[in-house]
C-alpha cells in the first residue's frame, strides 16, 4: 500500500472523529489549546489502537478466506464508506452524543467513533501492510482533527463535521475499488 494511500485512510478515519469534536467543541465553554490537545491525544490513542485489534481478527481469519481477501477488503471498505455518506448527508433532528464533556462520556464518544477504523483494519489484514504505521497515521491524524474540531466547533457547527464524514467515506471507498482494482488488474 503507497504512502498516500496510507495518509488518505489515516485522514479518512479521522473525519468521524473531527464531526464530533466539532459538536463537541461547539458545546463546550470556550474550549482552549490545552484541553483540545488532551481530548485530541485520546481520541488519537484510542482510533490508533482499534485498527490493530481489526488486524489481529482479520489475521486470524486470514488463512480460511485468501482467496477472497481483496473482495473482503473492498466490501468492508464500501460499506464503511457508505455508512460514513449515510451520517454525513442525513439530517440531525436531534442531539445523539451527550452533553457531558468529562473524561468518561469522551471515552465512550471516541470509542464509538473509532468502530470503522477496526473495521479498516480487518480489511488490512488481507494486505500486505505494516499495521503499525497505518495505525500510527491513523492516531496521528485522529488527535490533529480532533484538536482543530474542539477548536474550530463554535465557529464551524455541525455542518463542516457531516460534510467532513461524507468526504470521507467517499475516499474510504476509492481506497476499496483501488484495492480491487489492483488486485484483479494485477492478476491479468
Amino acid at each position: 500500500m503507497s504512502p498516500v494511500s496510507i495518509l488518505l485512510i489515516g485522514l479518512a478515519m479521522s473525519t468521524d472523529a473531527f464531526a464530533a469534536a466539532v459538536g463537541k467543541g461547539a458545546a463546550m465553554q470556550r474550549p482552549g489549546l490545552p484541553q483540545a490537545l488532551r481530548t485530541g491525544l485520546l481520541f488519537g490513542l484510542i482510533e490508533g489502537s482499534t485498527p490493530v485489534v481489526g488486524w489481529l481478527l482479520g489475521i486470524a481469519a486470514a488463512r480460511y478466506i485468501t482467496a477472497w481477501d481483496h473482495w473482503i477488503a473492498f466490501g468492508l471498505l464500501l460499506l464503511l464508506g457508505l455508512h460514513m455518506i449515510w451520517h454525513g448527508i442525513r439530517p440531525d433532528s436531534e442531539e445523539t452524543a451527550p452533553r457531558r464533556h468529562g473524561f468518561w462520556s469522551m471515552v465512550v464518544l471516541a470509542l464509538g467513533t473509532s468502530i470503522d477504523a477496526m473495521a479498516v483494519g480487518v480489511s488490512l489484514a488481507f494486505l500486505d501492510v505494516s499495521i503499525g504505521v497505518v495505525a500510527l497515521v491513523i492516531g496521528l491524524c485522529t488527535m490533529v482533527m480532533v484538536t482543530i474540531g474542539i477548536l474550530l466547533g463554535r465557529m464551524l457547527g455541525a455542518l463542516v463535521g457531516q460534510r467532513a464524514e461524507l468526504a470521507g467515506g467517499i475516499v474510504m471507498i476509492a481506497i476499496g475499488a483501488a484495492i480491487l482494482y489492483e488486485h484483479l488488474g494485477g492478476a491479468a
